[in-house]
């Protein structure tokens, strides 16, 4: 019992690190994640609609904490940091997860849990089977929990305290330290809009009670038709949802051609206006060196234009869903930089670049 607590300890702290590290390098991310899940639950339990809705606004609160504790927890159980109080506090923690992600797929109400961030995604039934293997070593750390040595290691928890929340404020105030995201700079969009191969798919038919299963589509029209699945998942678009469009129509394909700096505005209501000037003038600046601004925004029609035109920003406008917006980037109002569909920059407001640094990504 003492070895299977002792690699319990091992795989349960290095797990919580490496979960909760991947997901400070992008809190917003998981901002996103929560405040979904808080709108599920609003609609799901009518009766406490207000309480999760009233959670929405403080879900980047949460996820910097959530975040935090899931690596210093991982650190502190490592070294042997008062073994009884961690022990407890991580049972308390994947509880708390394996309810979400056992929700999750019962109900197939958010289908990826965001449980290692952008990095690896998981189906919900993997996730919750991942909790439910955690939650079965960590019961195993709480059992033995009186026979682990504590060690005067404080220190390391503090100065691990002190390192994630550091990761999270750098990321918060700039961008991702490392981009996982399909948007990511080096990317080409065109290319993960396409499938890497042609799709196969798997028809599934009823008769007479038999299920018959077909890789091409059946001309029986006896047969009653089920469900139809893709048998190479792994081909699939990386992006399938970029669509860029106005009132006269789609223009995703002309965002792909030449060089186009677009201005990203995910909505008007929590956007950072004190960086449009130095935005503005960047923008006015590379015109005339070839590269083409664009704003892209979900906003309504008649409140962009006002907005627009109150920050003298006379760039062409176009609407983008605001999911794919919070996805391409982290920040409001942040720029982002393509040349014939390869993404060649990306910048938060509080690192505005100038024009030559825009124009030399681009040459």
């Amino acid at each position: 019992m003492k070895i299977a607590a002792q690699i319990s300890r091992v795989l349960v702290g290095l797990l919580f690190i490496f979960s909760g590290a991947i997901k400070l390098n992008d809190p917003i991310g998981t901002q996103y994640k929560l405040e979904e899940y808080f709108e599920v639950f609003a609609t799901d339990l009518p009766a406490m609609h207000h309480f999760f809705m009233g959670l929405v606004p403080l879900a980047l609160y949460l996820s910097v904490f959530l975040c935090t504790a899931e690596v210093v927890l991982g650190i502190a159980l490592l070294v042997g940091y008062k073994p009884r109080t961690i022990s407890w506090l991580l049972l308390l923690i994947i509880l708390f997860f394996t309810f979400l992600t056992f929700y999750s797929a019962y109900f197939n109400k958010v289908t990826d849990c965001g449980c290692f961030g952008a990095a690896i995604k998981l189906t919900p039934w993997t996730s919750f089977g991942k909790d439910l293997f955690l939650l079965i070593l960590i019961l195993i750390i709480v059992w033995y929990r009186k026979k682990f040595k504590p060690l005067p290691t404080g220190i390391v928890v503090v100065l691990s305290t002190v390192a994630s929340l550091g990761i999270a404020v750098y990321a918060l105030r700039h961008l991702p330290i490392i981009d996982l995201l399909p948007y990511r700079v080096g990317a080409s969009i065109p290319a993960q809009l396409t499938p890497s191969e042609p799709l196969r798919y798997q028809y599934v038919f009823e008769k007479d009670g038999k299920t018959f299963e077909y890789e091409k589509y059946p001309s029986d029209t006896t047969l009653v038709f089920k469900e139809m699945n893709i048998l190479n998942e792994d081909a699939k678009p990386k992006i399938t949802d970029y669509k860029v469009w106005n009132d006269a129509g789609d223009f995703t394909e002309e965002t792909f051609k030449g060089k186009k700096l677009f201005l990203i505005i995910k909505s008007l209501t929590d956007i950072n206006t004190a960086a449009l000037p130095d935005i503005n003038k960047l923008l006015n600046n590379v015109k005339s060196k070839g590269i083409e601004p664009v704003i892209l925004t979900s906003g309504n029609s008649d409140e962009i234009v006002s907005f627009l035109a109150a920050h003298q920003l006379t760039a062409p406008f176009y609407y983008v869903d605001a999911t794919v917006l919070k996805t391409i980037l982290r920040s409001n109002p942040g720029l982002w930089l393509l040349k014939d569909g390869v993404v060649k920059g990306k910048w938060h407001y509080n690192d505005t670049p100038t024009p030559e640094e825009v124009i030399d990504l681009v040459k």
